[in-house]
């Protein structure tokens, strides 16, 4: 059944808790956020079937990409819900790797770039600021919650240190496949004026 009717009156339930919290409520803002830039990278995979980034380490398949990063943020989902879960070191550095190859193709950033080019590239700067987005509603549930238990003289974090970093590697992983989309079809970046 894809309706229970339960949250008609405006609330919902997270992973093992029992009581019913507000849809407006900080964490249902950050899972909300999260569900938003896992879909749209579910329209950037279908967009990017097919391209391979040539990178010096390899080639790179960026559906294949996507997809695993989606992967990842069921994880977080769930961490962040309150599940045994959470995004391991290794998941970090892998990003950080793309990253790091990605760059290494692509002339120095000396200045913003005003969005757009390709097709691919625009919708992975969209991606980029949905994520930046989730990671802040995310940020925001862990300071809420620092402020809780510090009331209560506690200490238990939302999540860990490699899921924060992870959702800030994944904003820059998506500026960097937008960067490159451009390079790969020939579009230049273009600056902003400020005039």
């Amino acid at each position: 059944m894809l309706f229970t009717g339960k949250g008609d009156g405006g609330t919902t339930k997270t992973f093992g808790c029992n009581q019913r919290i507000s849809k407006s409520s900080a964490i249902t803002e950050a899972l909300g956020s999260l569900d938003e830039i896992n879909s749209f990278l579910g329209l950037l995979k279908v967009k990017s079937v097919d391209i391979i980034f040539p990178l010096e380490s390899g080639n790179i398949n960026l559906a294949l990409t996507i997809n695993r990063i989606q992967q990842d943020l069921f994880i977080v989902q769930a961490e962040l819900a309150g599940a045994d879960k959470t995004i391991s070191e290794e998941k970090v550095k892998w990003l950080e790797q793309i990253i790091n190859e990605v760059e290494k193709c692509l002339p120095p950033i000396t200045t913003f770039f005003v969005s757009g080019g390709c097709e691919l590239a625009s919708l992975a700067d969209i991606a980029r600021t949905i994520a930046r987005r989730a990671e802040r509603r995310v940020v925001g549930v862990v300071d809420e919650s620092k402020q809780v238990q510090a009331e209560l003289e506690e200490t238990k974090e939302v999540v860990s240190k490699q899921t924060l970093a992870y959702l800030n590697r994944l904003s820059s992983v998506l500026y960097a496949t937008a960067r490159m989309a451009n390079h790969i079809n020939g579009v230049v970046e273009e600056s902003p004026n400020y005039k």
